[in-house]
């Protein structure tokens, strides 16, 4: 039985904050946030698992928070795979109305806007024709919107990297339950033409026992972050809020899926620690006016953060990411066990008894490819629509077609709140363990042992 909307709300209408608190918080302050967590009895009452619950089976009616560079992007991409889109939210009116017409270019009928203020997504999402939220917005928004999109019926979508405390982890999770409403994270990368195959390859066993991974974001964000546009206007402000791993599911999710995170085994433990910040101070004495107010920012943020993971079954991963130095875009992807490696960037494997004189081997996406008939099924049936459609080199579209077709077909969703929570968990475990010496710092369990019930990743098993 679900608890009625009054009580649910009272649980998290404190959540529903303005962007204007969230930048003035302290380091300190987000600190002590990221580690408030659940009374440990808590997580021993009785509650509904979302494991394995399927959407309602429907064609569903789709409404979009941000409409700005990512929010478009995948906006374009949901128009591809002929999504139907009735309202669209944003707090820039010219950003909404743009969005509005891609979406009557389509031949769709002209969605409802709703532009203006930081709250008016709750007018939107108060509305009783919509089925599905996409949220694309600043971070520190992505768990009030996803709470009070589930609370008022609907199953919400949240971009990267999730939510952004461990108490916020959990109230996604509790509010999930309590509603039977459905949490995803968007993580784009999970759809990667080369990450599906090796989920896939690691499942048929041809790497032996798993061992070990390595994921990362790795990229040159210097200009961006000091734009007067976009991104600009609110990510850098992380780096003087948080030293740990602020971003960390783009190489995260995909190892997750190869080592069966939440599918039988779990993050156990992370140890963090990151190098001195000199990134963003030495590019900003190179390119702005002395006199430029950004020249009195303090960054915190470590320019490499590199974290260990210790999983339950003894897995390990080495998760890292830097944003503010000079690095060409990596994520490693790399995936080891008994028999074999992989490793991306450029795309190459090794199996014992394969290779000779111990070379790698090119992976490549070619017709006569040995790995071929590991290939994700959406890859080959809809892989020239994403090439044409774009997003990451079609990532994008598969994963929101695939998005598109569990809902339309009413299966459960390929990730869950539980993959949500548990990637999201690394950023402010991350810097509790910066904070702390590096010391080893427990992850919660947030699906309460539930996750011995299934074996695999969705992505892995699809015929």
């Amino acid at each position: 039985m679900y608890k009625p909307y009054g009580v649910l709300m009272k649980q998290v209408e404190t959540e529903l904050w303005s962007r204007r608190k969230f930048v003035q918080l302290s380091a300190a302050a987000a600190i002590a946030a990221s580690t408030t967590t659940y009374a440990a009895e808590d997580t021993m009452k009785p509650h509904r698992s979302m494991m394995d619950v399927a959407f309602e089976k429907r064609e569903p009616r789709i409404a979009f928070v941000g409409t700005g560079g990512r929010g478009t992007s995948l906006l374009r991409n949901v128009l591809a795979a002929d999504g139907q889109i009735v309202a669209l939210c944003d707090i820039g009116q010219s950003k909404a109305e743009a969005a509005g017409a891609l979406v009557v270019q389509k031949g769709q009928k002209q969605p409802e806007l709703y532009t203006g203020s930081d709250h008016v997504f709750e007018k939107m999402m108060d509305r009783n024709d919509i089925d599905l939220v996409i949220v694309a917005t600043p971070w520190n928004w992505h768990a009030p919107m996803a709470l009070y999109g589930m609370l008022h019926g609907k199953d919400v979508a949240i971009e990267v990297p999730g939510v952004t405390t461990i108490d916020e982890c959990w109230k996604i999770v509790k509010t999930s339950e309590e509603t039977g409403k459905h949490c995803m994270m968007l993580e784009n990368c999970c759809y990667g033409y080369n990450e599906t195959l090796i989920l896939r390859m690691a499942h048929a066993g041809l790497f032996g026992d798993l061992l070990y991974g390595e994921g990362a974001y790795l990229h040159d964000l210097r200009d961006e972050l000091f734009s007067n546009a976009g991104e600009g206007l609110w990510r850098r402000t992380e780096h003087a809020l948080r030293n740990g791993n602020p971003y960390p599911t783009h190489g995260l999710g995909p190892v997750a899926n190869y080592m069966g995170i939440q599918r039988g085994d779990r993050f156990a433990y992370i140890v963090s620690m990151s190098s001195p910040e000199r990134g963003l101070d030495a590019y900003r004495k190179e390119h702005l006016k002395s006199d430029d107010p950004r020249m009195r920012e303090r960054y915190i943020e470590g320019d490499m953060n590199t974290s260990l993971i210790k999983t339950a079954n003894g897995l390990t991963i080495t998760v890292k990411h830097t944003v503010s130095t000079p690095h060409p875009y990596d994520r490693i992807n790399q995936i080891a066990g008994s028999k074999g490696i992989f490793e991306d960037y450029p795309p190459r494997i090794y199996f014992d008894g394969l290779n000779k004189e111990e070379e790698w081997e090119p992976v490549e996406n070619k017709p006569d490819s040995k790995w071929k008939k590991y290939e994700y099924p959406l890859w080959t049936r809809e892989g020239d629509a994403a090439r044409k459609n774009g997003g990451h080199g079609g990532m994008d579209y598969i994963m929101l077609y695939r998005l598109l077709q569990c809902v339309r077909e009413g299966l459960p969703p390929d990730m869950d709140v539980y993959d949500a929570a548990a990637w999201a968990a690394v950023a402010p475990l991350s810097e509790q363990s910066v904070k702390q010496g590096s010391a080893p710092i427990q992850f919660p369990d947030f699906t309460r042992s539930h996750r011995t019930k299934r074996s695999a990743s969705a992505i892995a098993t699809l015929a």
